[in-house]
């Protein structure tokens, strides 16, 4: 008889345990490490890059322009990474200088790379520590334990606890709203108020048209508005300035320094893109950011001189129609060093600071800008110039005003009230400055300064029935008398 079947198994229809995932395999870990030494290294040449031209800005006092403005210029890919590291290589270089001396680090052979060498032993001694495979990166590697050691005396020296302690506690930046500009040649207002409102609460401006204000800190560097040219991170008394000049759609304008262009892209905005527009820049460095923002903008109706504007000929028939002119020249920077970061700058740590009007450097601006003035005030059609700073030194501010103010008079100008309702006006130091134009960093603003002048002709034609000059009608519209935002302010907190 044939054996009986097998019971059937209790564990028919059994689902056997998952096996465990295979373990991740070397090469993936490897690609995944590699990844990170790469970005790296890249990032670690770009903010050298942009130290370079910041640190030979700063000793040669001709700035290409800000730490802010490198950073975020189209040409560097990885901003957030490269403004990080070249902020903490600045705020940490006297450390670095001194203890890559003493060590006998940088050498003559490194020193074509000297930013790259300083940016990377940041990176690797405080930073994210990630090697890489470059040759500066081996080069402190090889010499971590000799620089660490160093920095360790350092401290004992000079009896503190850590490497943080020897970093200069130097201002920080009071928060401050974040001002954005619509382009109203790309969009409108109330379509940017929509879409921010979606992430972010928004308010407009009462001052300025098409200005909006979100909370600080809010970063929209990466935001598809401000790359595809529709809003403009600018600042609101950067702004006051064009709406200051208001020139009419139609007009021939010239925008005598205009680098890095938002002015001059805001101007043909408030001109609804008809009319011309000059934009003259000399540094050929700037010209490229200032075709840059155009581009942006989508203006099309401004053409960029790569030339000094005081070689202009106001005589020339090709400028005899020009209506209005934007003088924004080069200044101390004064009013905006906070936003600059200044002080994390070598010259600021040494104490080569303007001293008020005083220093050389001021006197020296101050008689360009006072050769600007009058140039600009000699063209034989103008009717409306504004001159500005941003500048809190009134050697460069109510002092070029006032001694231009015979020949301005003998032109047939007279100075005009741009927003008249604005508190803060210019330093009591002549008759007439009541009509000038500050703004303070005690208001949460950048530290600016404007003047408008307008031909007695013109002023007598469009003069408003309030008596004051300079604002257009949309201007008048929008201001309110009790405007929140119109701070007053002692001549204490004025003078610096």
């Amino acid at each position: 008889m044939p054996p009986p079947p097998p019971p059937p198994s209790k564990n028919r229809g059994h689902v056997p345990a998952p096996r465990p995932p295979p373990v991740q395999p070397p090469r993936r870990r490897m690609a995944s490490r590699d990844a990170a030494e790469r970005a790296a290294f890249f990032a670690r040449r770009e903010a050298a890059a942009v130290l370079r031209r910041v640190l030979r800005g700063d000793a040669s006092r001709r700035a290409a322009g800000s730490i802010k403005s490198l950073v975020y210029s189209p040409t560097v890919r990885n901003k957030r990474a490269t403004f990080a590291l070249v902020c903490q290589t600045l705020k940490y270089l006297p450390i670095l200088k001194e203890v890559l001396a003493s060590t006998g680090v940088l050498t003559s052979k490194w020193k074509k790379q000297e930013e790259l060498v300083y940016v990377t032993a940041y990176d690797i001694l405080f930073g994210q520590e990630t090697a890489a495979s470059g040759s500066v990166e081996q080069l402190i590697m090889l010499h971590k334990d000799i620089i660490m050691t160093a920095l360790e005396k350092m401290c004992l020296r000079r009896k503190v606890r850590s490497v943080e302690d020897l970093v200069s506690k130097k201002s920080t930046v009071k928060p401050k709203p974040r001002f954005l500009r619509v382009n109203t040649l790309r969009t409108s207002t109330d379509s940017v108020i929509e879409e921010l409102n979606k992430i972010h609460k928004v308010d407009k401006d009462e001052l300025v048209p098409d200005l909006l204000m979100l909370p600080p800190g809010t970063d929209l560097h990466n935001h598809h508005l401000v790359s595809d040219g529709k809003v403009f991170l600018q600042g609101k008394a950067s702004c006051m300035v064009a709406v200051a000049l208001c020139p009419e759609p139609g007009w021939k304008v010239i925008d005598a320094c205009a680098a890095p262009g938002n002015k001059t892209v805001h101007l043909a905005a408030l001109m609804n893109g008809e009319g011309s527009i000059t934009a003259c820049e000399l540094n050929k460095e700037r010209t490229k950011t200032l075709q840059n923002t155009i581009r942006r903008s989508g203006a099309n109706n401004i053409e960029t001189i790569n030339g000094d504007f005081l070689d202009i000929d106001s005589n020339d028939p090709s400028y005899a129609e020009v209506r209005a002119i934007l003088l924004d020249p080069s200044c101390s920077g004064s009013g905006i060093s906070t936003e600059r970061l200044d002080h994390l700058l070598p010259s600021h740590s040494r104490g080569d600071q303007d001293d008020a009007s005083t220093s050389s450097r001021i006197r020296k601006l101050s008689a360009f800008q006072r050769k600007a003035l009058s140039h600009a005030l000699s063209f034989p059609s103008v009717e409306r110039v504004v001159y500005s700073t941003c500048s809190i030194h009134q050697a460069e501010n109510e002092d070029v005003v006032n001694s231009v103010l015979p020949l301005a008079s003998s032109l047939g100008f007279e100075l005009a009230t741009p927003f008249p309702q604005w508190r803060r006006r210019g330093l009591p130091v002549f008759e007439g400055s009541e009509h000038l134009l500050r703004t303070d960093p005690e208001d949460g603003l950048e530290g600016f300064f404007i003047s408008l002048f307008v031909r007695k002709a013109t002023a007598d034609a469009v003069k408003p029935s309030n008596g004051g000059l300079g604002v257009n009608k949309q201007l008048t519209e929008t201001v309110q008398d009790d405007a929140a935002l119109l701070y007053p302010g002692s001549l204490e907190k004025m003078i610096l």
